[in-house]
């Protein structure tokens, strides 16, 4: 079947769905296969279920016209994607970076809405599949798309440019991530920088955080390039901005380059290392000519979630919870920024740092020097990758994973304490939360 039409049929239908165990009505089932599953086997239970299509590559007992064999199904949605992608010819920003992307990706969509009928990137649907699903999520009534983009492994962004075909693109920073993928911080830069060069050759337009050498140095020549900075006031950058305040949530004043009008704005986002992630989306929304005030209202308005960058009130403690990721990068800046913030009895509840292979032993021990800065009057550290690093920091109370912490503050309760939360997925740090 060629992909115009399969795209026609794809029109017809209500949803796309992988998961045979939910298929809305109408709806459209892909076929994919992994290393413990094979969607082949349940196309048929997926049509029972509701969907009106199953596309297939594998035959099936089933002889039905609602049966689709195509030769490979995960290539056949990624080429529905960039179909469909072409046969909107709306206008996408890509998303990409080391930390902050989601959060990035959150708030410019919340911004762009104040002018645009947006759909972006649902949690973090960000890779082979995530994409080309967020992709056909769209509709007619769409105007504008944004799509986050990840990546652990080089040539993987440039793959997922080919398939969504972005007009803009903005890479949020570069950091130590996945080094056990990339092999070195110069192996995240030409990854990441996938997405500048799609930009150059395409005639696309890149945002850039202008104070970022490592952003700064991959920018390719040529290539329209739309800056923002921190506390720069020059006509190359559109929009500048600094923090306020040494409190929970970043307080911040930012300024139009080209209007001269300055604002003050208090954020529900905790830690000064999100004011890049809000001059980002506050750039995009201007390069776009929105309303000031509708950009200031979309970003105060804006309430993080999905264990990002929240602030927690309890009745015994109050908790900065970052408990999604986390990298070499991401905990520098967030252990500064607790250092930073007022408040005497402070607690670190830290989860290892996954995916820096060779790195990791080298990574935690860094970590370690830097939470003896932040003189915490608690320390919990969880999972293996603390163990070698214990003597140099006997103070710490180790725990081989979140169950053993929290039969640990089960018989001793935490009160009356500013917490960290924060580590790797991997470590269901937030399963604490109920206990504190």
């Amino acid at each position: 079947m060629d992909i115009k039409t399969l795209h026609n049929i794809f029109l017809s239908c209500s949803s796309v769905t992988t998961d045979s165990r939910n298929c809305p009505e109408g709806s459209i089932f892909f076929a994919l296969k992994g290393e413990s599953f094979n969607g082949n086997q349940f196309a048929d239970k997926a049509i029972e279920a509701g969907a009106k299509y199953a596309v297939v590559d594998e035959n099936t007992e089933s002889i039905s016209d609602n049966i689709i064999l195509v030769d490979n199904v995960l290539k056949t949605l990624q080429d529905l994607a960039n179909y469909h992608r072409r046969w909107l010819g709306i206008p996408i920003l890509a998303i990409t970076g080391t930390n902050g992307k989601t959060t990035t990706k959150e708030l410019t969509r919340e911004v762009l809405k104040q002018k645009f009928e947006v759909k972006a990137t649902e949690g973090n649907f960000n890779n082979h599949i995530g994409v080309p699903l967020t992709l056909l999520s769209f509709n007619q009534e769409t105007e504008f798309g944004v799509v986050e983009m990840g990546a652990n492994h080089p040539g993987e962004i440039a793959f997922l440019c080919n398939i969504a075909e972005p007009d803009f693109g903005l890479i949020t920073n570069i950091g130590k991530a996945h080094l056990e993928g990339f092999g070195s911080l110069n192996g995240v830069m030409q990854t990441k920088g996938e997405l500048y060069n799609y930009l150059s050759k395409n005639a696309g337009t890149i945002f850039s955080n202008k104070d970022n050498p490592y952003l700064y140095q991959m920018l390719p020549e040529n290539t329209d390039v739309i800056f923002y900075g921190i506390q720069i006031q020059n006509n190359d950058v559109l929009v500048s901005g600094k923090s306020t305040g040494k409190e929970f949530f970043l307080k911040l004043t930012w300024q139009n380059n080209n209007t001269g009008n300055q604002y003050d704005l208090n954020t529900n986002l905790i830690g000064d290392y999100n004011l890049e992630n809000v001059l980002a989306a506050i750039t995009v929304g201007c390069f776009f000519n929105i309303e000031e005030k509708k950009i200031n209202s979309a970003v105060t308005g804006y309430i993080p979630s999905n264990n990002r960058s929240q602030y927690l009130k309890t009745e015994k403690n109050e908790i900065l919870l970052d408990a999604y990721n986390a990298n070499p990068t991401s905990m520098q800046k967030a252990l500064d920024n607790f250092r930073n913030i007022d408040g005497t009895q402070k607690a670190l509840i830290l989860g290892g740092m996954k995916e820096l292979g060779y790195e990791s032993s080298y990574e935690h021990k860094e970590l370690i020097n830097k939470i003896k800065n932040i003189n915490a009057a608690i320390i919990f550290l969880v999972g293996p990758e603390f163990v070698p690093t214990l003597t140099l920091i006997p103070e710490a109370v180790h725990f081989k994973d979140v169950n053993e912490l929290i039969k640990y503050i089960k018989e001793n309760p935490v009160t009356n304490h500013k917490i960290l939360i924060k580590g790797s997925r991997n470590n269901k740090l937030e399963k604490v939360i109920t206990y504190l």
